[in-house]
């Protein structure tokens, strides 16, 4: 006999944008009184991550027979017909739709497809939610959609053109998030250095973020998801050498090491462009931290543009790598570029991988011995100012923010001492 989920459950893929949408989908969901359902917010931007929401969605049929599934985020928005031939699934609900309250009202007579034309959509609201299950962490959604058209990338036709919210409901949100006692807000959006362009003035995102800081001063934390950082204004580097509260650690969308797939990628940045920025970054802010998306086999890529990619990792000293062996996606123009082979391309992510563990390790390693700043999100495990993951040797207070003498490291995390918190 299965067991019915007793409220609706949301099982997220992809980025930080997915995970902040999956709660403002549960709010919806649970205020218009959808219950005995499994949502599937998806991912497209490999084909790996369609096919294991697939897989997902097959189990969760075999455990949940009697469960409503429905379907929703890019995967849906972009290839609706792919989940609509899977028998397992109730519903298909675009990325337009999947915040929208009376999408999830109990009764909504809505068709079994449900999904818009999103470059139709021209704003993005700042959905109010009450808080996040764990509380210590919030996202908060500031831009939607992009401009760009990387060769490579399949997401603007998943999320459509580039929009924002405006200042003033994104500083409404996150005092509300603070007041429910939210330690830590993470800016997000699909291109969020894009933020502002839209809007009157064509304020940066620097400004969004000395204003957060300024007109919230009872936030502890404030930062930031993946940035393209070729796009960067002053404010925002202002920010990053000034203000105490913006965390030192940006992950940085790079993709590649190398100047000729830079170019044939669509990309607005050079390799030296990269480590200009890191350098300076790093000059304002010395304990900064940098992750970074890097793209392993891209059409045309040779051995020696590989090793220029492994090179980007010690060239901008990044240590959280997020490594994505590449794969076609639709109605991308690198999709009918000469491919190079499947195997090749798992060697040569494998080879990044391994690099970026070891500068990771390194990364880690500096602080074995010396005392750290982090944010409790559970009682023993936690991130320090750089992100970097921290075990406990003993509980505390969840949302706490503490001090803590690192004494070891455990593979990708350290492990430390807290100093002084309050028990948990």
């Amino acid at each position: 006999m299965s067991t019915h989920p007793r409220e609706p459950h949301i099982v997220t893929f992809g980025c930080r944008l997915n995970a902040y949408e999956s709660e403002v989908i549960r709010d919806h969901a649970r205020a218009g009184g959808t219950d005995n359902a499994i949502i599937f917010n998806t991912c497209a931007v490999t084909g790996e991550a369609v096919r294991q929401a697939r897989q997902a969605i097959r189990k969760a049929r075999r455990d949940h027979p009697d469960a409503e599934i429905i379907v929703t985020g890019c995967a849906a928005q972009i290839e609706p017909e792919t989940f609509a031939q899977m028998p397992e699934v109730s519903r298909i609900v675009g990325n337009a739709e999947k915040t929208s309250a009376e999408t999830f009202m109990r009764g909504t007579n809505a068709p079994r497809v449900n999904v818009s034309d999103i470059m139709q959509v021209r704003e993005t609201a700042g959905h109010l939610i009450a808080g996040f299950e764990a509380r210590a962490r919030a996202f908060v959604e500031v831009q939607n959609g992009c401009d760009h058209r990387c060769t490579f990338c399949v997401i603007p036709f998943g999320r459509g053109n580039s929009r924002s919210v405006a200042a003033g409901e994104v500083v409404t949100q996150i005092r509300q998030l603070v007041e429910n006692g939210t330690q830590e807000i993470v800016l997000t959006g699909v291109d969020l250095t894009s933020w502002g362009g839209d809007l009157p003035g064509t304020p940066p995102l620097g400004n969004l973020v000395q204003r957060i800081l300024k007109l919230v001063p009872e936030l502890p934390r404030l930062r930031l998801s993946s940035i393209d950082s070729i796009e960067a204004d002053p404010d925002l580097m202002r920010a990053i050498g000034d203000e105490d509260r913006l965390m030192p650690h940006l992950h940085l969308s790079l993709q590649h090491g190398h100047d000729m797939i830079l170019k044939r990628m669509k990309r607005r940045h050079s390799r030296a462009d990269a480590i200009a920025f890191c350098d300076e970054a790093r000059r304002l802010r010395p304990d900064i931290a940098f992750g970074a998306d890097i793209m392993a086999g891209f059409p045309t890529e040779t051995d020696e543009m590989h090793v220029a990619n492994l090179s980007l990792i010690e060239a901008c000293d990044l240590s959280h790598v997020h490594v994505f062996p590449y794969s076609p996606r639709p109605m991308t123009p690198a999709a009918k570029m000469p491919p190079v082979d499947g195997a090749t391309i798992k060697s040569r992510a494998a080879q990044l991988r391994v690099r970026g563990t070891a500068a990771l390790a390194a990364r880690l390693d500096m602080h074995i011995g010396h005392t750290v700043r982090l944010l409790a999100e559970r009682p023993t495990e936690g991130h320090t100012d750089d992100f970097s993951a921290v075990r406990l040797n003993h509980a505390v207070q969840p949302g706490s923010i503490l001090e803590a003498q690192v004494t070891s490291r455990d593979g990708t995390t350290l492990v430390a001492t807290p100093k002084a918190s309050v028990a948990a």
